[in-house]
């Protein structure tokens, strides 16, 4: 890769538009226009943008070059491409769009959208190119579709079964599949050779495992995994369209998304989005050309998730969306005077690109996720496109280097500075490799919280105390905690909800996977189950594990079952009167490295299963290994009852859970730093997400509890702080190395603790609320008012995480605690501010049946 400055340069970049130095540093947005996103990014695109509700993942345009269609997340956006303004915006049918797949017909009369309902969505296109729902064809069922490409006659719609591993041909005059064509694994995006003759596929999940592979299961699909148990194969199928068979599959990167066929049809170009590179093939001899790499320097880690692809007009340049990076990259491809693509540099975007399109003028870019989360629900993000003009070749050297500075390069390559070997044990080293004062980490997990839903009531700390609703005497543990020690009141989670907040916590990264899919779970919702969601850089444990380092996991990626299956008050019961009828069977994900390092006394997700329990299971084997003198050096511990099941009959009040989880908190958290191994160790409390309230500074600012005997003690903490700097620093004292570009970046938590030790225990607070505080059980007997928010819980399924409505649950868990009081809808979700005060929105792009904000 051409770098357009020199590495040392770079470095020396380290000013304030990608440092954390500054303690005042937050979320949203900057003076100048810029944002800070909650991954501790920069972005700010240059030419203009449209913003919408919503989270786009992909886009075609008119053939008279007037109209853009974007798939948004709940609907089709118009966008007029000469005066850059949202034309309209119109609700699918039916469920939300999959994660790719949206196609013009040749004539220009039609788009078509697929959908993770199994549906391919037919809209009519007017003469001013407006589109209006012409028809719903139904794709069978659980097929998930996602690429679709249209035959050069307009009579066939070709249609990527994700879930079925096949390429569907649809005859769009009887709305009919008429035959299913094997492919590899989950089939992405499908492009269409201008004969008509070949159709080339991108398989996602990449080959049916030979013998000899190690395999796993996605959906399940059987597919390739390393030992790591992460998907390990990306393919291309060559399917003849004349004989509807796959002819030939070519090996590519991980994750193969984007498709794009050069002008001649002699070469295919992939987008390897967990493998941050190009494929290059020969179509004509079905041979590898060559291997683009695209992250920003050739010495980063894995990060740079290559998902889009776009060719210029005379076919000279491919343009590459970096959704990691918020950049698309300028690729030279190979003429007279050199055999290998050049990468020539870099262009800003808006946060995670994921579509691009070009023309003679302008680059044209989806960005998933835009400008982060500024509505109540989290599932509807501030989505953005952006029409760019073609830089010259004079202004790409400085497009470049806002890329490499906004999505902090410096620090990426800062953090792989080799270690001093003559360097004192400090709590947090200077550089990986280095000495801590550390030799155990206990990392606790709970779930989707954030900071002024349960510390707003502190009278330090920049808070909104009107927005705390389980506050000192509910969560008296959490408060003693953060009175003691550190008040951290800057510090964000990356993600908005569990499945996506769980990989952030784990990984340091949210896979393509989750962001595309996101809310719509149209693979897995589950957590810890899919070898194809996880990120190739792998988890924490590892990092652990490879670096020869101890661990041991108490129910993290864990989902649980009560045998006999009781109720919640049955288990309680049980447990508070020790029968010990009732036991538990517990799945453990990402085998099969993770169930071979986890606790089978420590249930996994189960919100029937009360925190005590969990609590009791993991002081069982700690005192066991204290008796033994071993503990591991890295320890994972989830404690995940204060999500709560809102207001449903047979559940305890949503306080009694959050009092249940903060008791098992401080009882864990005291049984540590009364034993043998206090001296030497530090303790990381977080939430996994912060779905679950509201904030007035953003939504995803949360709660980190920093515990040690080198923690500052009675002091507030305001540097900006995240959960990929929470997996830097931890492995930071471990000895480890970054995974990914991600952590690499995330500022070290350095303020947390100082040069002295105070070995003073904690003491944990009793509970005020009674723990068998019981939701009404019956709701006939219940007022209109009350009966309504029971009845909500009722059709919500807490069986597992995140398969609720995030803002139902909310007003439900805020109306338990402040009755009638106004809901604060103008602070709910990941972001403070609604779309009307930020006036990114107008009359005239408000989508049909879309709330207003407030």
């Amino acid at each position: 890769m051409k770098d357009s400055l020199p590495v040392s340069l770079i470095i020396s970049l380290l000013i304030f538009r990608s440092a954390f130095a500054a303690p005042e540093l937050q979320v949203g947005h900057l003076p100048d226009g810029d944002e800070v996103v909650p991954i501790g990014q920069i972005v700010h695109a240059p030419g203009q943008s449209v913003y919408f509700k919503g989270r786009p993942v992909d886009l075609a345009m008119s053939h008279s070059g007037r109209n853009f269609y974007i798939k948004n997340f709940n609907n089709l956006v118009v966008v007029d491409s000469v005066s850059w303004t949202i034309e309209q915006m119109t609700n699918y049918p039916g469920t939300p769009a999959s994660m790719h797949g949206i196609a013009v017909n040749h004539a220009g009369t039609h788009v078509y959208i697929t959908s993770v309902g199994n549906e391919l969505y037919d809209y009519a296109t007017g003469d001013l190119g407006l589109a209006s729902l012409n028809r719903t064809i139904r794709l069978g069922t659980n097929s998930d579709p996602c690429g679709v490409a249209i035959s050069t006659d307009d009579t066939l719609a070709y249609v990527c079964l994700d879930r079925s591993n096949t390429l569907a041909v649809v005859d769009l005059a009887s709305g009919k599949i008429t035959h299913e064509i094997n492919v590899g694994i989950a089939p992405y995006a499908v492009a269409i050779s201008r004969d008509g003759n070949m159709a080339y596929v991108s398989d996602w999940g990449g080959r049916i495992p030979s013998a000899g592979d190690l395999k796993g299961y996605s959906i399940g699909s059987p597919i390739v995994v390393d030992d790591r148990g992460i998907a390990a194969s990306g393919a291309v199928s060559i399917v003849d369209l004349k004989a509807h068979s796959e002819v030939a599959q070519i090996p590519t990167g991980l994750h193969p998304s984007d498709l794009k066929l050069s002008r001649d049809d002699k070469m295919l170009f992939v987008a390897n989005a967990n493998s941050d590179t190009v494929t290059v093939l020969n179509t004509e001899t079905r041979a590898l050309v060559e291997t683009i790499p695209m992250r920003l320097d050739a010495h980063e880690p894995f990060g740079s998730a290559t998902d889009g692809l776009a060719l210029s007009r005379d076919g000279k340049i491919l343009y590459v969306a970096n959704a990691g990076n918020n950049a698309v990259g300028v690729v030279e491809l190979p003429n007279e005077e050199h055999t290998n693509s050049i990468v020539q540099g870099f262009i800003p975007t808006d946060w995670y690109p994921g579509a691009v399109f070009a023309d003679l003028y302008d680059l044209y870019v989806v960005n998933t996720k835009g400008l982060g989360s500024t509505n109540r629900d989290v599932y509807q993000i501030t989505g953005t496109v952006n029409k760019i003009p073609l830089p010259t070749a004079a202004e790409l050297p400085a497009y470049t280097a806002t890329v490499k500075t906004d999505s902090r390069l410096p620090q990426i390559l800062n953090s792989q500075t080799a270690a001093t070997s003559a360097a004192t044990p400090m709590p947090v080293p200077a550089h990986a490799g280095e000495p801590s004062v550390f030799k155990h980490v206990l990392y606790i997990i709970r779930e989707n919280k954030t900071y002024d839903e349960l510390l707003s009531d502190l009278p330090r700390g920049n808070r909104d105390p009107k927005l705390c609703i389980f506050g000192k005497a509910v969560t008296p543990n959490l408060h003693a905690l953060a009175m003691q020690f550190v008040l951290l009141d800057n510090y964000y989670c990356n993600g908005v909800y569990s499945t996506d907040g769980h990989a952030w916590c784990t990984e340091a990264n949210s896979s393509d996977y989750w962001e595309k899919s996101i809310g719509a779970a149209n693979r897995s919702g589950q957590i810890g189950v899919d070898p194809l969601s996880y990120s190739s850089s792998g988890f924490i444990w590892n990092n652990v594990l490879q670096h020869g380092l101890t661990f041991y996991n108490y129910g993290v990626f864990g989902q649980s079952f009560p045998t006999p299956d009781s109720t919640w008050l049955q288990i309680y019961t049980d447990y508070t009167n020790h029968i010990g009828r009732i036991g538990f069977h517990t799945y453990i994900g990402n085998t099969p490295v993770l169930p071979a390092y986890s606790s089978t006394n420590v249930s996994g997700f189960n919100l029937k299963i009360p925190d005590q329990i969990r609590a009791d299971g993991f002081l069982a084997e700690f005192s066991a290994a204290e008796k033994k003198g071993r503990w591991p050096a890295f320890n994972m511990f989830y404690l995940p009852d204060d999500h709560t099941a809102g207001g449903s009959p047979g559940f305890p009040t949503p306080r009694a859970q959050v009092a249940d989880n903060d008791l098992a908190t401080g009882r864990v958290i005291e049984a540590v730093t009364k034993s043998s191994f206090w001296s030497n160790t530090v303790i990381f409390l977080i939430e996994d997400d912060p779905q679950g309230g509201y904030d007035h500074v953003d939504g995803h600012r949360s709660i980190c509890i920093v515990v040690s005997p080198y923690t500052k003690r009675g002091e507030t903490v305001s540097a900006f702080y995240n959960q990929t700097g929470l997996i830097h620093t931890m492995e930071q004292i471990m000895g480890l190395p970054p995974m990914n570009q991600m952590d690499a970046s995330g500022p070290l938590m350095t303020d947390c603790f100082g040069a002295r030790a105070d070995y003073t225990p904690y003491t944990a607070v009793p509970n005020e609320i009674p723990l068998n505080e019981m939701n009404p059980g019956t709701i006939s007997a219940l007022g209109k008012h009350d009966r309504h928010w029971a009845e909500l819980s009722l059709q919500m399924d807490f069986s597992k995480p995140d398969l609720i409505n995030d803002d139902t649950l909310n007003r439900i868990i805020w109306h338990s605690i402040k009755g009638n009081q106004h809901y604060p809808a103008e602070f709910a979700g990941p972001h403070g501010k609604g779309l009307k005060q930020l006036g990114l929105i107008s009359a005239k792009g408000k989508s049909s049946g879309e709330d207003d904000d407030d």
